[in-house]
């Protein structure tokens, strides 16, 4: 039996065209879109991270009050001689954690807002933020709100750094 044989039951049929394939037909072409559908809601993770933002900034508005109230009084009692410790006290320092308290309020105020709008560039400086208030967190506050600090600071890091983070910072804009 040859391939043209009539009688060969291995053979194509006469008179259909020849299929690759040993005679299956072929499969329909799949039709896939690879651009994934926009993003319109922020995922948890990083609205808890926006809203740990938000509690940096109460932290920090109760902080600026307390470092200027403290300069104020240290000054006061200074001037009145009433502590004769606080002679040789420098109140700038105090004013100086005040200014960098405030620096950090305005930070995380201008982080939190821009979540919703914001790309990867807000990404990374949020994770830039997260961890400095980290580390800033261990010294030299050792007390409840330093470790709050610590906390938040990590909790921000790792949801804007995880995979959900990625996906709305990276996400496509219309």
């Amino acid at each position: 039996m040859s391939y043209g044989d009539p009688n060969n039951p291995y053979g194509n049929p006469q008179g259909q065209p020849q299929q690759p394939g040993y005679g299956y037909p072929a499969a329909p072409p799949v039709q896939q879109s690879y651009a994934a559908a926009p993003m319109t809601t922020m995922p948890g993770k990083v609205n808890a991270a926006r809203v740990m933002l938000w509690v940096i900034v109460a932290l920090q508005v109760i902080g600026v009050g307390l470092f200027a109230f403290s300069a104020v009084a240290v000054n006061k009692a200074k001037n009145d001689n009433s502590v004769p410790g606080l002679a040789n006290y420098p109140v700038g320092v105090l004013w100086a954690f005040m200014v960098l308290a405030l620096a950090w309020l305005v930070w995380a105020i201008v982080l939190a807002t821009k979540f919703s709008s914001g790309g990867n560039n807000l990404r990374v400086t949020t994770l830039v933020f997260g961890i400095l208030t980290a580390v800033l967190g261990v010294y030299p506050f050792l007390v409840v709100v330093g470790i709050v600090h610590i906390v938040l600071g990590i909790l921000i890091a790792t949801f804007v750094g995880g995979a959900d983070g990625k996906a709305w910072f990276n996400r496509a804009r219309y």
